[in-house]
């Protein structure tokens, strides 16, 4: 895994850790990986859907965010990975998504949450559906 967030957008091993971890504990494919090793682009560029990662910190912090992502809560890329996960959510909202966390902590993932968020400008919108996971290498190594 590398040590800098400012290439995780573009490194198919994360890209791979993000998936496979996925599939193993929801037994569903988050994408199919692309031919050529050109998985972490589509995750990045072409996914329809948000994705996020922060790292294991007392207060993580964002080690990822997906294009997607990026329009939604209106961050750049260097904005995003300097942000710590809980500032993503709305003051109403920190115990619905504590509880959530706090769930994937227990169980290594937990799924269909819905959850007020908060952009850069102020803007509130809501997620749906969500599913959070333990990024776990295969050495047992927590990455976030």
């Amino acid at each position: 895994m590398p040590a800098s967030t400012t290439t995780l957008f573009s490194d198919d091993a994360f890209a791979q850790l993000l998936l496979s971890r996925h599939h193993l504990l929801t037994g569903s494919s988050l994408c199919p990986s692309a031919p050529g090793g050109d998985t972490a682009r589509r995750l990045y560029k072409d996914a329809p859907f948000g994705l996020l990662a922060h790292d294991t910190g007392s207060d993580p912090m964002f080690i990822y965010a997906n294009r997607t992502a990026q329009q939604c809560f209106e961050y750049s890329w260097a904005e995003f990975v300097r942000l710590p996960s809980r500032l993503s959510a709305a003051g109403e909202g920190q115990g619905d998504r504590e509880k959530f966390v706090r769930s994937v902590t227990e169980h290594g993932y937990a799924s269909g949450y819905r959850g007020l968020r908060i952009a850069k400008s102020g803007r509130r919108f809501w997620i749906e559906d969500v599913t959070v996971w333990n990024l776990v290498d295969a050495d047992g190594t927590h990455h976030g």
